[in-house]
């Protein structure tokens, strides 16, 4: 408790509006392409588009939200972001066409690219050393902890027929903007800008590219990751699209299933992380990533065989143990394979695996306009086919490293 006193106001202030931050986003956007398809009754293809465009923006962007938030500072940023995505916000409310969500979300993207940059940087700039660990993890468990309650607040104000939820979240982040504005003005000397670190911390596109070309280990494990996150990506993209269209539930009851299932993906994440990470850290990182691969595409064949709340409950404990391998242990992964002068290259580059999030709803639409709901089984028979590259490309990585390894020990 004593540690936690000794943190920076501006640590919290970003800790705690994360938390509200991703309550109001994750009882609004998962909803999403429930609302598209649903009330607005655009296809499933159309809706998928709509729903990637946000994270393909978002792949590009945040290779230009550091070189922002270097240039002008990490307070100029954030404010001129959050004020933009809280217009964002309260325009999502007021929509009535698909073409209007998908500039939408577009903008969605945009803004999220260099808010969450700049305020990871800041996090990072008002914390010592010796606290950055505790600090990035109550930063991860404020983002749990907002989506434990999100969806459920979302399914109360009816997000999947209407845009309420947007109006709420607009008003949250306005909050939020004003707060910072007043914490700003009372530390003005913090996240100014300093001359010349643009010039060693900017990553380039090239830097990236030539990141990927020179170091095969790495370039399987980004490979692989594209797939990983193609296969998760369906949890916010298809998988609600897919409920809310089932024949056999009633009107509004493949809404409330999907929220309670993202609710206990969240509580499953705050509940196994450290112990599940404690356990798989005795073994290399490339047999985590493997682990979760193949656990996120048997969840997602078990989903489409799922007929009953409790079956999907069930497979999303199973769909997050995946989830969990991937994604804490991939830093670890990276932060082992890079050369110290190229880690942050690495770290950023490690993004284009957003990539699968791109492809995610596009390929779900797609199959869900071909097929139907009334064909699930054979729609994440093919979304599990679509995840599986991963696993020979991560079992390659480690190949790699092996013999690079052995190398080095000779």
């Amino acid at each position: 408790m004593r540690t936690l006193r000794t943190l920076h106001p501006l640590a919290w202030t970003i800790i705690i509006g994360t938390l509200f931050a991703r309550m109001s986003t994750s009882m609004s956007l998962p909803f999403l392409a429930i609302y598209l398809t649903t009330t607005l009754g655009a296809t499933p293809t159309a809706t998928g588009v709509t729903v990637a465009v946000s994270s393909l923006v978002g792949v590009f962007a945040s290779f230009y939200g550091g070189y922002v938030s270097d240039k002008i500072g990490r307070q100029r940023v954030m404010l001129i972001a959050i004020v933009c995505w809280t217009i964002v916000w309260i325009a999502f409310a007021g929509a009535t066409a698909v073409w209007m969500f998908f500039v939408l979300n577009m903008l969605n993207g945009i803004c999220r690219s260099l808010f969450e940059p700049a305020s990871r940087a800041l996090l990072s700039d008002v914390t010592p050393p010796e606290q950055k660990v505790l600090v990035f993890n109550l930063r991860y468990t404020a983002v749990n902890l907002g989506i434990v309650v999100g969806p459920l607040f979302g399914v109360w104000m009816g997000s999947s027929t209407s845009g309420t939820a947007f109006l709420v979240a607009g008003g949250i982040y306005l909050i939020y903007s004003l707060i910072l504005v007043l914490q700003f003005r009372r530390y003005p000397a913090v996240a100014v800008a300093q001359k010349g670190n643009q010039v060693s911390t900017t990553i380039t596109m090239r830097k990236a590219m030539q990141a990927v070309y020179q170091d095969s280990v790495f370039r399987y494990v980004l490979l692989g990751m594209i797939f990983a996150v193609l296969g998760y990506g369906h949890l916010n993209s298809t998988l609600p699209q897919y409920m809310a269209l089932l024949p056999n539930l009633s009107a509004g009851e493949g809404s409330r299933w999907f929220a309670y299932m993202l609710t206990l993906n969240a509580v499953t994440v705050l509940m196994i992380q450290y112990p599940l990470i404690g356990y798989v850290s005795h073994f290399s990182p490339a047999v985590s990533l493997i682990t979760g691969n193949v656990l996120i595409c048997i969840g997602l064949v078990l989903y489409g065989m799922c007929t009953s709340l409790t079956e999907f409950l069930i497979v999303t404990i199973l769909f997050t143990m995946g989830e969990v391998l991937l994604f804490t242990m991939i830093d670890v992964f990276i932060d082992r394979i890079a050369q110290p002068e190229w880690k942050g290259t690495y770290f950023v580059t490690i993004g284009f695996n957003n990539l699968g999030n791109v492809l995610a709803p596009i390929m779900g639409g797609m199959l869900l306009d071909r097929l139907g709901a009334t064909q699930g089984v054979f729609i994440f028979l093919w979304l599990a086919i679509g995840c599986a590259p991963g696993i020979p490309l991560f079992i390659a990585a480690y190949r790699y490293l092996l013999v690079r390894q052995q190398k080095e020990s000779s």
